[in-house]
């Protein structure tokens, strides 16, 4: 069979098996997931998104160029789109192409073969994108009001992929390595924050205003996004760990725009508290960007969002946000560390969680580093591994445990390292070419590296915790007045233990089924500081 007849039998099955969302609903709609061999064939290059946003009507309307290289010739060509943004025209290098829409998927198709190579993919569209039901989990647009009337629109598509407003290969392993210009119109008197740098801002002749946003680094397509508001621009500069001038710009409500440099306070500090362990802050030659949304926030490359209340809670007497922080950890873990593939999300989430434990132990020292490590333990559900094959979709990995057991994992990881040499592992893993930009990584690349630095096999270690939902297990068993044996049965490898005997603290090194006497006149207690799930 052609690829065209190969494409029109996997649609049929798939229609055998599914159902076409009513409506605006997209619920049913998650990312990622087992390649198609047409989007395999693609490499990503550009996204061009021109867009007029039709805020009383809810609506889009404009187009989306690609630049693509295509690795084999092939007479059909595949992307995703929502079903309900209806496609009018599409041309490939400038030339008409032929085209149809089934479910959330656009086949183009020339009979007369497109070659391998470079082709450029003009695709025109609009309509109703979907509306989120509850951002920024479910996700799609969000069209609401400040206070004072003026419209508020947000985007989230992390769950369900850039598709939901812009044709693209929904999967995130390819992003476009020449990076995005989007194009945004709106009603005058109002702005459109978004990633990259602000190339223009246009006044048309129809009361409208056009706003230019252009990234040259690689981006997660659910990063491709923008918010539109009655925005205050507050604005500072920022000097890095390695003294580049970075932009850091606040856009906040105008209604709101007092608590601005209090946020743009905090973002400082965060920033100097995550570049000393991570490395310089990733996107220099861009900003340090947040966006003020009506939900809570998300992590957008160089403009993450933030919705929450402005009473900050405290750390040691400094104010905090969770969620602010959180969200900013991210542009090293998940934007410039990227996983190759939903099945390894506990890389970014995981590893998100864990660092803000940087941000305790800098204000509050060891007992607040521990306090928050505490709260991740006692978070755990452990109900299905973190890990759970290869090609997995996003809905199907995501857990509450891809935060809290992630993130407790990076503790005992660090108890089987050593803290220095898992400090500077880790640093590495965020900085290094290998890992970083246009190169995305798998749970593999993480325990090769950490296995190689620490000059120990951590792979049974790491699959225990992150493929299994296996605690560990141990006893301790009296055999004399003052003797007790201590045993694992199920230690992935030789774990370093601390065991307190009355006023005593021991450590020692506990391997599977290899028991160790142990002299007490008490009860002896394991893992007093629970470094292990």
């Amino acid at each position: 069979m052609t690829q065209l007849q190969v494409l029109t039998f996997t649609f049929l099955a798939f229609l055998s098996t599914s159902t076409i969302a009513q409506g605006r609903d997209i619920s049913y709609m998650t990312s990622g997931g087992e390649i198609h061999p047409l989007q395999a064939n693609m490499d990503i290059r550009h996204y061009t998104i021109n867009l007029d946003i039709d805020i009383k009507n809810e609506a889009i309307k404009g187009y989306t160029t690609i630049d693509v290289m295509l690795l084999k010739p092939t007479d059909s060509i595949l992307f995703d789109l929502v079903h309900f943004l209806k496609v009018e025209k599409i041309t490939v290098n400038g030339a008409p192409k032929h085209f149809f829409q089934k479910q959330d998927y656009i086949y183009i198709t020339d009979s007369k073969t497109f070659q391998a190579g470079k082709q450029t993919i003009k695709i025109n569209y609009g309509g109703k994108p979907p509306v989120a039901i509850k951002p920024p989990w479910d996700g799609g647009f969000t069209w609401t009001k400040d206070k004072a009337g003026n419209p508020w629109v947000a985007i989230n598509c992390q769950g369900e992929g850039g598709k939901i407003y812009f044709p693209c290969k929904d999967h995130p392993s390819d992003e476009p390595n020449d990076g995005v210009d989007l194009y945004v119109t709106v009603p005058n008197g109002l702005k459109v924050a978004s990633f990259g740098l602000l190339e223009s801002e246009t006044q048309k002749t129809n009361s409208t205003t056009e706003f230019h946003w252009k990234t040259n680094y690689t981006i997660s397509n659910y990063c491709i996004v923008f918010n539109i508001a009655n925005y205050h621009i507050e604005k500072r500069q920022y000097t890095t760990i390695d003294n580049n001038k970075v932009p850091m710009e606040f856009y906040i409500l105008e209604e709101d725009k007092k608590h601005a440099n209090k946020v743009l306070d905090i973002r400082e500090r965060d920033t100097r508290i995550l570049e000393k362990y991570l490395g310089e802050y990733p996107w220099v030659k861009e900003k340090i960007g947040i966006a003020h949304v009506p939900n809570p926030g998300m992590e957008h490359q160089t403009m993450i969002t933030f919705g929450d209340a402005f009473n900050f809670k405290t750390v040691h007497g400094q104010p905090y946000s969770a969620n602010l922080y959180h969200e900013f950890g991210h542009e090293w873990f998940a934007n410039k560390v990227t996983n190759s593939d939903w099945a390894h999300m506990w890389i970014q989430e995981g590893i998100g969680t864990y660092i803000e434990s940087f941000l305790f132990k800098e204000l509050g020292g060891a007992k607040a580093y521990d306090s928050i490590i505490s709260k991740y333990k006692n978070r755990i559900k452990n109900k299905q591994a973190l890990v759970l094959g290869e090609h997995i979709k996003e809905a199907d990995t995501y857990t509450s445990d891809l935060y809290f057991k992630g993130a407790f994992f990076m503790h005992s990881l660090k108890t089987v390292v050593g803290d220095d040499l898992f400090y500077k592992t880790l640093k590495e893993l965020a900085t290094k070419p290998k890992y970083t930009y246009d190169n995305t990584v798998k749970t593999g690349n993480v325990e090769q590296l950490f296995s190689k630095r620490s000059k120990k096999d951590l792979k049974p270690f790491f699959d225990f915790y992150l493929r299994t939902t296996q605690k560990l297990d141990f006893k301790i068993t009296k055999t004399g007045n003052n003797s007790y044996n201590v045993l694992s049965t199920n230690a992935p490898i030789a774990l370093p233990f601390t065991i307190t005997t009355g006023s005593t603290i021991q450590h020692l090194v506990l391997e599977k089924n290899k028991p160790i006497t142990i002299s007490s006149e008490t009860l002896p207690v394991l893992d007093l500081e629970k470094n292990y799930f």
